[in-house]
């Protein structure tokens, strides 16, 4: 696929102030309202952290029933999210350090234990999806992971620290609709004519940095535009035709995998 200008721009609102990616966006826990990608990827997490003490059902610790849906210590997502985090004193209930996107997961698949089907959904493979993100996807010619890749999109090193599966396949296939402010392009034109389109890195009263689609830094004063626009559609195409279920999957495995450590 030939690259365009400014791929994957904002894209997947990412890595710089996001919406939070857990599942307290659903405080009353509906059920219907989770991805299905958070789902299978909290189930993963619950495999491998939470089957010891509370084993594959969810009813391994008496008085405890995990796939019923109820919670002695929790009733809203948020409340989840404090006991995963913070354990319950007194109990054998330990706190676990999950980053946001894992945490989100483990909420979605508790909320949904009951009804999950495992082999519903087909979890990527990472080194797989690196190939689409190197290749098919031309993702490196805006984004940057670790000391590789272009300056002109966010840095997507920790993306899967920051955002769910569920935020990176709708941002994968309906970018705009996760893109976030601070991550929108912006195009200014100054006084005598210069058009300058870029992403903003910093903005103030008086002044805006931009890096530019030449990875040029920019620092503007807004006495000295006459045009300040900040884009509110995304540039960045969507992938719903161009990837394989497969491959989208793949490549949000490799994207979960960027955790900066």
């Amino acid at each position: 696929m030939r690259a365009q200008p400014l791929l994957f721009f904002a894209v997947l609102g990412l890595a710089i102030a996001g919406p939070p990616p857990l599942a307290a966006q659903n405080p009353a826990g509906h059920p219907d309202e989770y991805a299905p990608a958070d789902i299978a990827y909290g189930a993963r997490l619950y495999d491998a952290q939470c089957t010891t003490c509370h084993g594959a059902t969810g009813d391994g610790i008496s008085g405890v029933d995990l796939r019923s849906g109820k919670f002695r210590n929790a009733a809203t997502d948020q409340d989840l999210s404090r006991v995963i985090t913070n354990g319950i004193q007194g109990t054998a209930m330990q706190a676990f350090k999950f980053d946001p996107s894992e945490l989100a997961g483990i909420v979605a698949y508790l909320r949904n234990m009951n009804s999950f089907d495992r082999g519903s959904v087909k979890a990527g493979d990472a080194g797989r999806g690196r190939m689409a993100f190197d290749g098919k996807g031309g993702c490196a010619r805006c984004h940057r992971v670790g000391a590789q890749g272009s300056r002109v999109a966010p840095d997507l090193s920790e993306i899967g620290a920051a955002r769910s599966p569920g935020s990176l396949v709708r941002s994968l296939t309906d970018p705009t609709s996760q893109m976030m402010p601070i991550n929108r392009p912006v195009r200014a034109v100054t006084r005598d004519g210069k058009v300058i389109n870029g992403r903003r890195l910093n903005e103030d009263t008086y002044t805006v940095q931009l890096l530019d689609e030449q990875e040029r830094l920019v620092s503007l004063a807004k006495a000295d535009l006459r045009e300040f626009t900040i884009l509110s559609v995304s540039p960045m195409p969507s992938y719903k035709n161009t990837f394989t279920p497969d491959e989208l999957a793949d490549l949000v495995a490799y994207l979960l995998s960027l955790k900066g450590r």
